[in-house]
């Protein structure tokens, strides 16, 4: 099968070509596995650390991509939850130990032992990937494959983002970065607490632009006060400067939630501008997300289906990968973007 792997560690640069295609051979699922064909996979800011080195090291070589949607090919001994011909997804969360006191109670996300797709097994940049049957999604009628493919990361976690957020109808929300996650979650909010005002930081015109387009009550620069003081900010931004300014804009109590796998280390220094008095004064709180859980995937999807939410997205062919990846680095982003193999 065709393939796009990852065998090192290595800076993305304007012309970066990190993924190097390949034949490899189609994998065979093992009991309680299924084997999908891939029909679709979004590309994730997620992936940018993988190749960087901002998470933990993958396995090499791996075949990145971890929003996967496709069709269920064959059946490990014991899969029994899917047919073969379903339409599944798979998220970022490939196992868990299912034992520990995380899994038992439904935070999958935090298992010591938990193991990501596209970096501690082979994800969707393929024709064909395998995962256990507990860890695939089926994927709602109301949606394309290349629409799915971002809700299983972007709005997966922009949901459990929200979630930790607590806020109920009527408060603020501040959404700094808005990409693929940010879209996502305006899209919920503006659904499930309509009379909540959204306020949006975005680096660029062209962001601020399209976040009014979808409602957002004021954009504005990541360094630039709100209008109104807010009662929650989530951050989906890969560096630090947004969350320095998130700070400064939160209410008394306020609760900033940090949205991100890794930061950045190139505005590092940023930090040393936290000042107590001005950003964590008056109780503030700030939330880091780790990673989705089973739940938020499962819960994102119905309610995605539900409103309907549908991703704003660009399509390109597997084989252009690294393009995708490097405008992803170079900040050419609106919505998402999709690998579309078929």
């Amino acid at each position: 099968m065709k393939a796009m792997i990852l065998k090192e560690i290595t800076h993305l640069s304007n012309n970066g070509m990190p993924l190097e295609p390949a034949d490899v051979p189609v994998p065979q699922p093992g009991a309680d596995e299924v084997l999908i064909r891939v029909r679709a996979c979004g590309v994730c800011h997620t992936e940018l650390d993988i190749i960087e080195g901002r998470t933990p090291p993958p396995r090499f070589p791996v075949i990145p991509g971890h929003q996967v949607v496709g069709i269920v090919e064959e059946r490990g001994e014991g899969a029994h939850k899917f047919n073969a011909g379903d339409r599944v997804g798979v998220a970022w969360i490939y196992s868990s130990c299912g034992k520990c006191r995380h899994c038992l109670e439904g935070n999958e996300n935090l298992c010591p032992d938990f193991k990501a797709t596209g970096r501690d097994a082979d994800g969707g940049y393929a024709e064909y990937m395998k995962v256990a049957q507990d860890y695939a999604y089926k994927i709602p009628d109301t949606f394309t494959d290349s629409e799915a493919a971002p809700l299983l990361c972007a709005g997966a976690v922009g949901y459990r983002a929200f979630r930790l957020a607590e806020i109920t109808d009527g408060q603020s929300l501040g959404l700094t970065g808005f990409g693929a996650s940010g879209h996502l979650v305006l899209k919920m909010v503006k659904h499930k607490l309509p009379n909540t005002s959204i306020f949006v930081f975005a680096r660029s015109e062209k962001e601020r632009d399209f976040a009014k387009e979808l409602g957002a009550e004021w954009a504005g620069d990541a360094e630039e006060y709100s209008p109104v003081k807010l009662d929650a900010v989530i951050d989906t931004t890969p560096v630090w400067k947004p969350v320095v300014e998130a700070l400064k804009n939160l209410r008394s109590e306020g609760r900033l939630v940090i949205n991100a796998i890794r930061k950045e280390e190139v505005d590092k220094e940023y930090l040393l501008n936290l000042d107590y008095s001005e950003h964590m004064w008056m109780e503030k709180e700030i939330k880091s997300v780790a990673n989705v859980s089973p739940r938020d995937v499962s819960e994102f999807l119905e309610l995605a289906a539900e409103i309907p939410i549908r991703a704003e997205i660009e399509e390109y062919p597997l084989e252009e990968a690294n393009r995708a990846l490097r405008e992803l680095k170079q900040g050419n982003i609106k919505g998402a973007k999709v690998l579309k193999l078929v």
